[in-house]
């Protein structure tokens, strides 16, 4: 499995102490696209500083390698997230997934996904995936809900994105594609998951489909 982690946090430092967001970029294992993110200027519309100042949203652009073996760009989008995500990946079908919002880690669209023409597929909530007695029991901080580990990578195949959520062996498998889900995790000691958070049914995990 190749992993591409571009963090603007490494989760294991000081839950809150957070460095500025920086201007990143991340390539898609195949390298037939990568996608650079600028922070955006809201602090205002994050959880904790509404006082703040308030402005454009982080935007990305989407680049695809050319015949001459260069970039060239060939979409832009503004994004969920205020200031930046805290993880972001590309797929090699130049798919976008931002994880969290810088300093409000489970906060907000906590996910969200994006075409390579940019248009939005779908943004997630914890509350889309969880009941409110689950998000309570989190960890938290100040600034955030630690809902996960920092365990987090596009699966073989490039149709999921696997996302840990604690070293039980819970998970959450995402699709980038459709923003379909499943939250996985031991029930009775047998492995299963669900992909809907009201009438809830257990099974046992689905592979998300192949594309070509």
């Amino acid at each position: 499995m190749t992993i591409f982690l571009a963090a603007f946090l490494s989760i294991g430092v000081a839950m809150d102490s957070w460095p500025g967001a920086q201007t990143k970029e991340v390539f898609s294992a195949s390298r037939e696209w990568f996608v650079r993110v600028t922070p955006g200027k809201s602090l205002g519309d994050t959880v904790g500083f509404g006082s703040s100042a308030k402005g454009p949203y982080a935007r990305a652009e989407f680049f695809r390698r050319d015949a001459n073996r260069g970039y060239r760009l060939v979409a832009e989008q503004t994004l969920v997230n205020p200031v930046a995500p805290v993880l972001f990946f590309v797929t090699d079908r130049g798919y976008l997934v931002t994880l969290d919002n810088w300093h409000n880690m489970g906060y907000g669209r906590a996910l969200a996904g994006y075409e390579s023409s940019g248009r939005q597929v779908f943004a997630l909530q914890l509350a889309d995936l969880f009941t409110g007695d689950e998000i309570a029991a989190f960890k938290t901080s100040v600034s955030s809900i630690w809902w996960r580990t920092d365990t987090v990578y596009i699966r073989e195949g490039q149709q999921s994105l696997y996302i840990a959520m604690a070293e039980d062996g819970s998970e959450v498998i995402l699709e980038p594609e459709t923003g379909r889900w499943q939250v996985c995790g031991l029930r009775s000691k047998t492995h299963l998951c669900r992909d809907r958070n009201a009438g809830r049914e257990w099974r046992p995990f689905r592979e998300p489909a192949a594309k070509p």
